[in-house]
């Protein structure tokens, strides 16, 4: 607010008096010749001192004069802050002294007022204060539960500006002049976390609130909200929250989250399955998945599922577990498991003692394992498909000579790195160079450091140059350009086959891996030759 002629024309005055101070003191220290270092510093530290109190006591007049006009509003609006004064240097120039003001206002949000916010640099300062403010408010949301509802303030035109929906809500043909609106279906942390990307620009979501913000973010119609919440949820995707964010993606109609989820669903379904999560998906998620055919589990893994997720159903519904309301309220999801396609040992110590199919269905099932005339019966008896698993070659040759390659319990280890997601599944290892042998082996794979998986197991080598796959429990995850180590620990009395002319870079179905020496490597293994000729994935 710019000041009065008359004010502006008193502190004019007083910065000439300041100046005419300054310049006598300044010829006195000219001819003080005993020790003029001292007596300058002396100087401008008078001068400081002086200065800093007059335009301390003339900006606090003016800052408590331009208050008057608010004294009467209620103080938890409105507040004179003197704190913002102290950001005002005492050599800073005269001119200057207004925008020192505004740069603390901008820069401390928490000291602004009723009298200051509107000095705020830019646009985003200025509506960042009207934030869940009542000040100047036109319109209050009574958001969540009605008996727990939470009254949010806002303001029309700032909503309007972001959503088209709130555009027509309050300026449209069919608007309504109401200050108040009841939102019972969004929960009150997700609505706040939609106006402040609408007045500050900024997102802060958590895994608690990602899925409610999501929400409002869709119900509102605002696109970049809803798109940040899907990245988030991208990011954070992994075997264990898959099934129920396959669940949400389905209801948000987002085709790229679904597919995610998918990808994930597909090659870790044994530990997706298995999740706390799983038993909270709805029937229609379920049946996607009890239907998905390239699912990589056994039948066994989907029926134990298919039973937890009925078991906890019926706990939703107020049932007891019997065998019949387990089957009742699976409904036609139960013949979506393709129990035929179990062993017969699997079945009969599974299935048929669960009661939850029938005794004519369990008949049926016994004779179509072992009669030459099977009967029909619901269940499908075709084999998943599963995932086809892909390999990449590190080496353009192999190997071997009479002193190499030898195992005494050293590590084999190489780094890598693709360039989109994939589920690396295990190893391609090399055997003996000498005729059959057997070899015990750890295999493990690392992120930083850390351990992601490894395996105890032991593998069977003919003889020849070929490799042989050795894998983990269940396929890990491996996210883009981020570097991992795979590493081999082998013992065998035999010499083995090794690679040779190796690449640095290699790509096989798609995904483009890049690879260089690990430290941990202790038994000769590098880029250009060793172990670990191949890695096994699923893209």
């Amino acid at each position: 607010m710019p000041f009065p002629k008359l004010r502006l024309t008193k502190f004019w005055k007083v910065v000439h008096t300041f100046s005419r101070i300054k310049r006598k003191l300044r010829r006195k220290m000219e001819m003080n010749n005993q020790n003029p270092g001292a007596e300058k510093d002396d100087v401008e530290q008078q001068i400081q001192q002086r200065t800093s109190h007059r335009r301390s006591s003339f900006l606090a007049s003016q800052v408590s004069n331009s208050a008057e006009p608010y004294q009467n509003l209620d103080s938890n609006h409105c507040s004179v802050n003197s704190e913002t004064l102290d950001v005002i240097q005492p050599d800073s120039p005269t001119g200057t002294i207004a925008s020192s003001v505004s740069t603390s206002i901008s820069s401390s949000p928490s000291l602004w007022s009723c009298d200051n916010w509107h000095r705020g640099v830019t646009v985003r300062d200025r509506n960042a204060v009207m934030f869940n403010n009542e000040l100047m408010s036109d319109v209050t949301f009574l958001v969540g539960p009605k008996n727990a509802a939470q009254r949010i303030p806002a303001h029309k035109y700032v909503l309007a500006t972001g959503s088209s929906v709130f555009f027509a809500m309050f300026y449209g043909d069919l608007a309504e002049n109401t200050s108040e609106i009841v939102t019972p279906d969004v929960e009150p942390e997700a609505f706040l976390t939609l106006l402040k990307y609408m007045y500050c620009d900024e997102i802060d979501l958590t895994p608690e609130n990602v899925l409610d913000t999501l929400y409002a973010a869709k119900k509102y119609l605002v696109p970049h909200l809803a798109r940040s919440c899907v990245e988030y949820l991208e990011r954070s995707l992994s075997a264990r929250n898959a099934c129920v964010l396959l669940s949400q993606s389905h209801l948000f109609e987002e085709p790229d989250l679904m597919q995610r989820c998918w990808e994930v669903i597909d090659a870790q379904a044994e530990v997706a399955l298995g999740s706390d999560s799983f038993v909270d998906v709805d029937q229609d998620t379920l049946e996607c998945i009890l239907k998905r055919e390239t699912l990589n589990v056994k039948e066994l893994v989907l029926f134990h599922a298919a039973m937890r997720w009925a078991d906890a159903e019926c706990s939703r519904q107020d049932l007891v577990v019997t065998p019949n309301s387990l089957r009742k309220v699976l409904g036609s999801a139960l013949y979506l498991i393709r129990i035929p396609t179990m062993p017969l040992k699997e079945f009969a110590n599974n299935v048929a003692c669960s009661g939850v199919i029938t005794l004519e269905e369990t008949t049926n099932i016994f004779l179509h394992y072992t009669a030459d005339i099977r009967p029909k019966i619901r269940f499908p008896c075709k084999q998943r498909a599963g995932l086809r698993t892909c390999t990449v070659h590190r080496f353009q040759s192999s190997a071997y000579r009479s002193n190499q390659w030898r195992y005494r319990g050293r590590c084999d280890s190489i780094q890598f790195a693709v360039d989109r997601r994939i589920f690396i599944a295990g190893f391609g290892l090399y055997g003996s160079s000498s005729g059959g042998a057997e070899y015990k082996v750890k295999i493990e794979l690392k992120r930083g450091g850390k351990s992601l998986a490894e395996n105890h197991t032991k593998f069977f080598s003919d003889g020849s140059s070929s490799t042989f796959a050795v894998t983990f429990p269940h396929p890990v995850q491996v996210e883009p350009h981020v570097y991992y180590t795979a590493s081999a620990t082998l013992c065998g009395n035999e010499l083995s086959y090794f690679g040779q002319e190796g690449l640095t870079e290699s790509t096989s179905n798609d995904v483009t891996f890049q690879f260089q020496c690990s430290p941990e490597s202790t038994n000769g293994t590098g880029v250009q030759g060793g172990q670990i000729p191949e890695l096994i994935f699923y893209a």
